[in-house]
């Protein structure tokens, strides 16, 4: 097969349709599993945590973060910031705290980002909100030792837009210090040419300023301290690995510390639902790039 380009739309829209690729279900019962496993998850993360819900960071009404904090709050702690998925239009933070119990319980906080999704959001606008949200929490607790983007799907464009922020616009050196971004879209434009694009809407224009792998800066001192791992499932289509590949080689060339993985047995879906679990392989890369820093 060619590149994106010389496909016919039926097969970009099947690459692009991450649910027609699970090697455990049918497409339908895929995304049903996924949203029961990560609202039972992020039930029983806010029975057994001290949470903070809806904490605005912004004045829009989609603005608005989950924190799940470590009950030892009187040294300096690592955050674990989640950006969650769902194509830039659908799920939410409220179904996305499944992946704080086995971190928070090793004293790091985890937070959740809500952010207005599509049609509501648009692409920039969503950009900006994730922005924000890093600058509010930095200025909110003075004791993080680290900040540590993790995001998935969606979540994982968004999370490496923050890696290509000129964060001196914003006031704050927020001291990201670790990535993890899973199964993401790091080019839009074939994003334009599917059916996800009727309600975000972007032209050429937006969906190029908001390409993570056509932003990647050289990476500054400060970068060069961030650690950051592009993880694909084994069972993402043939575009997501194409995606995942390239915004990897796109860091590793502009001398950014990256690895990549692709992790065996796993679809779209429980690549992040197993984050719940404290033994999964991203759960204890995040632990260990937290313990490297």
């Amino acid at each position: 097969m060619g590149t994106w380009r010389e496909m016919p739309r039926e097969e970009l829209e099947k690459q692009y349709s991450p649910s027609r690729w699970s090697h455990r279900m049918g497409q339908d019962a895929v995304i049903e599993a996924h949203v029961k496993e990560m609202t039972e998850g992020t039930l029983r993360a806010q029975a057994t945590i001290q949470t903070l819900l809806h904490i605005p960071y912004g004045g829009g009404d989609g603005e608005r973060l989950d924190i799940y904090l470590p009950t030892d709050l009187s040294g300096d702690f690592p955050l674990v910031l989640y950006i969650h998925g769902g194509y830039w239009q659908f799920l939410s933070k409220e179904v996305s705290g499944f992946a704080a119990l086995p971190l928070v319980t090793q004293g790091v906080a985890v937070v959740v980002v809500g952010y207005d999704v599509a049609p509501k959001g648009h692409m920039d606008m969503m950009v900006e909100q994730v922005r924000r949200s890093v600058v509010f929490i930095v200025q909110q607790y003075s004791q993080i030792s680290g900040v540590y983007l993790c995001g998935h799907s969606a979540g994982a464009h968004l999370a490496a837009m923050m890696l290509s922020t000129d964060w001196e616009d914003y006031g704050v050196t927020p001291a990201i210090k670790g990535a993890v971004l899973v199964s993401g879209v790091y080019d839009l434009e074939p994003i334009t040419h599917t059916y996800v694009n009727n309600l975000l809407r972007m032209n050429g224009e937006v969906a190029q300023r908001n390409s993570p792998v056509l932003c990647v800066t050289a990476a500054k001192p400060a970068a060069k301290a961030c650690e950051v791992l592009v993880a694909v499932a084994q069972h993402d289509s043939p575009e997501f690995h194409r995606q995942s590949q390239e915004y990897f080689q796109a860091l590793r060339s502009a001398d950014w510390m990256v690895s990549f993985l692709d992790v065996a047995g796993t679809d779209h879906f429980d690549i992040i639902e197993k984050l719940s679990q404290r033994d999964y392989i991203l759960t204890q890369v995040i632990l260990n790039m937290i313990s490297r820093a």
